[in-house]
């Protein structure tokens, strides 16, 4: 059966396709190439304990709200957990972007609840960019489309887009708005996909592109993480 994100993906796909077969500009629609992260990984990933994860700096605090609509501080979110979060925003239509993120972070929640090492030591964690239209009931019901019981994926924005610009800045996040010649608003996005590894101390263990973010590689990144703490051991 295909997973959900996938097949969110799949139909943001296929309107691409659509979309460019009806551009008088071009003679053939441009062809959609899925990111690695919706296939089997062409490599073998190396073992988890193998290799290391330097730091890569503190993860920066923001005010956030939550899908029920409770503001809460996003560092209180860290520490208990290893965390994997991801910036997106609910209507985004490039096939490798959001729509990646989330279908990878679905995997990511099937392989957490299918290892007793991972299942109480991982929170996921979507955060919007787009808090116009991503309030709270949004993120809610996006998020129901992809939850599964006895996961930790949160679902999250801000109140304002004055509130969040300083964490895409903190965060390197890059992110510009898209405006038609009148200067409306397109409710579009360009940016850059870009999902960090964070570790109990709050640090930024790995920035995973659009190329390296697949199931496989965070799984063994989360046990090279848990081996360092001592929560693991080889072989479990």
């Amino acid at each position: 059966m295909i997973g959900a994100a996938l097949l969110v993906a799949l139909v943001c796909a296929a309107s691409s396709v659509i979309a460019a077969s009806h551009d008088p500009s071009s003679d053939h629609p441009a062809p959609v190439v899925l990111a690695p992260g919706y296939a089997e990984l062409e490599f073998v990933a190396p073992d988890p304990g193998s290799y290391r994860l330097p730091p890569l700096g503190l993860a920066a605090d923001a005010a956030v709200v939550d899908s029920s609509g409770r503001k809460l501080r996003l560092e209180g979110l860290f520490g208990d957990r290893l965390v994997v979060l991801s910036f997106i925003y609910t209507s985004c239509g490039d096939v490798n972007g959001c729509p990646l993120a989330t279908h990878v972070f679905s995997k990511v929640q099937d392989a957490v609840l299918a290892a007793e090492d991972l299942r109480d030591e991982v929170r996921l964690i979507s955060l919007s960019f787009d808090p116009d239209h991503d309030r709270p009931r949004v993120m809610r019901a996006y998020g129901r489309r992809f939850q599964k019981a006895g996961s930790d994926w949160r679902f999250l924005t801000t109140e304002s887009i004055a509130i969040l610009e300083p964490v895409l800045e903190a965060y390197d996040q890059w992110v510009v708005r898209d405006y038609d010649e009148a200067g409306k608003s397109l409710g579009s996005m360009s940016h850059v996909l870009r999902v960090y590894l964070i570790d109990r101390q709050r640090q930024i263990r790995n920035i995973y592109s659009v190329s390296f973010l697949h199931v496989d590689t965070i799984a063994n990144d989360l046990r090279t993480l848990l081996l360092e703490d001592g929560r693991a051991t080889i072989g479990q």
